[in-house]
């Protein structure tokens, strides 16, 4: 038994199967962000499996979103702790100045990415001689 708090009774629950179905991300993967403290499950049941709330699932599809635009493990939890913080205090400065740093990198990255698909839709059109 952890000291995880027991999800409310009328909560959705959903064991690592369905999470991984819902977000397209690999048991795995969800494994890792609970052993590295990103996601842990909200508990676990009594023969040890880890049980998710829709809570946990809407974290791990702002972590899926993150993933691809190269941002690491400590800034995704950032950003949780970040969003976090806003949902018990929408008036948080320091919060708030900290998620638009988050918006402004998120648009820089996306930038990044954006150029290197021209880039790569260029050099797909260039083999093709066209």
């Amino acid at each position: 038994m952890t000291d995880t708090p027991t999800p409310a009774v009328d909560a959705r629950t959903m064991h690592i199967g369905a999470l991984a179905e819902a977000t397209g991300l690999s048991q795995r993967t969800i494994r890792h962000y609970d052993e590295v403290g990103l996601l842990p499950a909200t508990t676990r049941s009594e023969g040890g499996f880890r049980i998710y709330t829709d809570s946990d699932l809407q974290r791990m599809l702002v972590i899926r979103s993150m993933k691809p635009l190269g941002f690491t493990l400590e800034e995704m939890g950032d950003l949780l702790d970040t969003v976090d913080t806003l949902a018990a205090d929408a008036t948080d400065a320091k919060a708030r100045a900290k998620l638009a740093e988050f918006i402004d990198q998120a648009n820089a990255k996306r930038a990044k990415l954006a150029l290197n698909l021209s880039r790569a839709d260029s050099f797909i059109q260039d083999l093709r001689g066209k």
